[in-house]
């Protein structure tokens, strides 16, 4: 299997790579600063933004061909689909004192950034191989 023509294959080691380098910067920053370096479920924010990440970027691919006149809205679906996920697992956890503080903030929503960043450049480029085609 060629790394390059395989498109799922390489997103996922983009992903991977550029998630466990911030995971690892963030933790790092957090003992710096004293504070908890794996509170505010960070460990499972870090996983479950990747796998969702993963899940929608090969959903996406696969139907790229059929559903290519879709694509942007089933691209912004999958978005709401990891809002869901933060809404029923880790909202929860992050309001049981009725605030959410900017650990709690950014130990779901940088995770969650970095992949979105990566999803669209990589989603990007597919469009476009489309569109050359």
């Amino acid at each position: 299997m060629n790394l390059k023509s395989n498109s799922i294959a390489q997103f996922s080691l983009f992903l991977g790579i550029g998630l466990v380098f911030a995971f690892f910067l963030h933790t790092y920053i957090l003992e710096v600063k004293g504070l908890p370096k794996y509170g505010n479920l960070i460990i499972e924010s870090y996983v479950v933004n990747g796998i969702l990440a993963t899940s929608i970027y090969i959903g996406l691919y696969l139907a790229r061909e059929k559903l290519k006149n879709q694509i942007g809205f089933l691209f912004m679906g999958g978005s709401l689909l990891k809002f869901v996920f933060f809404f029923i697992i880790f909202y929860p956890v992050y309001n049981t004192d009725d605030t959410m503080d900017k650990m709690e903030f950014s130990a779901f929503f940088l995770p969650y950034t970095i992949a979105l960043i990566i999803e669209t450049v990589f989603m990007a480029k597919t469009l476009n191989k489309m569109v050359s085609k």
